[in-house]
């Protein structure tokens, strides 16, 4: 098994909730471990930079605005297999479609308020941790 790193992002609604503790026990009971962490605040220019590969569809407008909304809890993970075992931990993108026992499943709220955020593949994962983090933040 391949140990990795991976990306996360503890939405506005989920912070705004208090569920940070909750969100990175659940990470860290999993196995995952916390190489980097920190609240943040994004601005428009920061979101649609993140974004930017949703700049063509319908929702990215609404997904700016929500992600610009409070602030995230950035973080890089690492792990054996850190992104499909992130992704997993997550569940559906959908909170009413997520299996029980994921962050989704416990405390989304809807498709667009679903608490997290997680990196897709390998190459995503390193530019979306380069997007947040210098080489300095980054223990281990």
């Amino acid at each position: 098994m391949a140990i990795e790193k991976t990306f996360s992002i503890i939405k506005p609604d989920a912070v705004e909730r208090n569920l940070i503790g909750d969100v990175v026990k659940m990470i860290q009971d999993s196995g995952l471990k916390v190489k980097a962490m920190k609240m943040i605040q994004m601005d428009r220019a920061k979101a649609e930079g993140f974004y930017a590969v949703h700049s063509e569809r319908p929702f990215f407008g609404e997904l700016v605005d929500y992600m610009i909304s409070g602030p995230v809890v950035v973080s890089c993970l690492e792990g054996e297999n850190a992104i499909e075992n992130y992704r997993n931990l997550m569940g559906a993108t959908n909170p009413a479609d997520a299996a029980e026992g994921t962050i989704r499943a416990a405390f989304g709220q809807d498709i667009q308020n679903n608490s997290c955020h997680g990196s897709d593949a390998p190459e995503t994962a390193a530019t979306e941790i380069a997007y947040f983090f210098n080489d300095d933040e980054l223990v281990g």
